[in-house]
């Protein structure tokens, strides 16, 4: 289908965001670091020079507006291909006339893609000998992140543009035009107050879409003439927090949960643990990040956190949601204020690193076991100390494999409780010395 006819004119009965959808780019609201003055994406679709480019961001922020807006100037043919309706036969007849458009009338075709990552791995090979040839330029839109959905021969092939949520004063212009507008709600004497507008447009999460058709809800539902906030706020409960739990946002707000956490921010941790409630995620996937957290980001500075972040597990699955909220709360400021250390987390990435490297070493004589007499006469277990038997329970003794003598791989943080473990290593290491199967190399010697 060519999108100049699916721009044109849209139906009456259209939803009001499609009524409203810019046809020019000085209708564009927004995206001023792409379509601002002197800006490369404007300079590339006003001159008619775009080559095969991917528009990535979150939905309602443009990417089709700016496909039909490049349909409406280009001078090249346009196409537009649908990811669900169609497949690699529909992309073999596309091409074949894009040929003959190429060779009989000196026409470049642009191939518009929406949602292109729901393409197979095959479906988007397709494309790209096409690409290659020049056969097709590629306008491909996605809500997902590029590097992961859009295969690395094609991306390569193509200039990202990113696109970012539309700041409130933007909602804000679409939301008035859309009021003023024949083709939206004016001449049909609605006013809404500055409350509302405010409200929705400080809420839509800088989607278009949503504020124009929860807009669109309250004008079909407000008693009188006047949209006030409270009618703004009855239509937003219609709409659905931006998370999809398998794709960019799940991550992005994960992300943000336990870099919080880490940050020791107890108030944006919270804040992301209530997104992630409310979206409805599972909140034992929350507890899971929790109890790994705890290792990894408080470790033995608070050793009491893991057994709070089990418990919180525990706890969720035993009484669920709602309840299981508090708990989860609790466990979450409890890590965020804890002091931190990844000396374990780091330690053991050594130590693998180590093993990986040197491969199996001998297990020093000392330490072996030795369950046999001929183990035993063949040195197993000989000059072993039993460290119960002597002060505090320690003994100085090697105890890793011989060339390995003098790593150290746990270094503890002078945080929380590992500044006790710290202090107690130092004591350690001066009661240290050369003994028969024991002792360490000097200090410049630890790697």
């Amino acid at each position: 289908m060519d999108l100049f006819e699916q721009s044109s004119s849209p139906r009456e009965d259209a939803p009001l965001a499609e009524r409203m959808r810019p046809r020019t780019l000085d209708e564009v609201v927004g995206q001023r670091h792409l379509l601002g003055e002197g800006k490369l994406l404007r300079r590339l679709i006003e001159t008619d020079q775009l080559s095969s480019v991917i528009f990535w961001g979150p939905p309602g922020t443009g990417k089709t507006t700016l496909a039909q807006v490049i349909a409406a100037s280009t001078r090249s043919r346009f196409v537009s291909f649908s990811a669900v309706m169609q497949g690699v036969k529909e992309i073999r007849e596309m091409v074949a006339k894009a040929r003959e458009e190429r060779a009989f009338h000196g026409r470049k075709t642009l191939l518009f893609v929406d949602e292109i990552h729901r393409f197979n791995k095959a479906q988007q090979d397709a494309f790209l000998p096409h690409v290659e040839r020049g056969d097709i330029i590629l306008i491909g839109a996605t809500t997902e992140n590029p590097s992961f959905e859009v295969n690395s021969a094609l991306l390569s092939r193509s200039r990202v543009f990113v696109l970012h949520p539309l700041e409130a004063a933007d909602i804000r212009i679409l939301l008035e035009r859309a009021m003023n507008h024949p083709s939206g709600l004016g001449g049909r004497g609605l006013e809404v107050d500055d409350e509302a507008i405010d409200r929705l447009s400080a809420q839509s999460d800088g989607d278009a879409r949503i504020a124009l058709n929860t807009l669109e809800i309250a004008a079909a539902t407000v008693e009188g003439k006047t949209i006030g906030v409270e009618t703004v706020q009855e239509a937003l409960q219609k709409k659905a927090l931006l998370y999809d739990k398998g794709a960019e946002e799940h991550y992005n707000v994960i992300s943000a949960f336990i870099k919080s956490m880490r940050g020791s921010d107890p108030d944006g941790a919270l804040y992301w643990l209530a997104r992630m409630i409310e979206a409805g995620e599972d909140p034992l996937f929350i507890a899971r990040r929790m109890v790994i957290f705890a290792s990894e980001d408080v470790g033995n500075a608070d050793p009491r956190a893991l057994q709070i972040a089990v418990a919180v597990q525990q706890a969720v699955h035993f009484v669920g949601l709602p309840e299981g909220r508090i708990s989860l709360a609790q466990a979450v400021t409890y890590l965020a204020t804890a002091p931190k250390s990844n000396a374990s987390y780091l330690g053991i990435d050594e130590a693998l690193r180590e093993v990986r490297k040197s491969g199996a070493l001998p297990v020093p004589l000392h330490i072996r076991n030795a369950p046999t007499r001929l183990m035993k006469d063949l040195g197993y277990g000989k000059d072993y100390r039993y460290a119960h038997d002597y002060d505090e329970g320690y003994v100085p003794q090697l105890h890793l494999p011989e060339r390995l003598r003098g790593r150290r791989f746990y270094r503890p943080t002078s945080h929380g409780y590992e500044k006790m473990i710290g202090e107690r290593q130092r004591l350690r290491e001066e009661r240290r010395q050369e003994v028969p199967g024991g002792g360490r190399e000097p200090a410049g010697e630890d790697t």
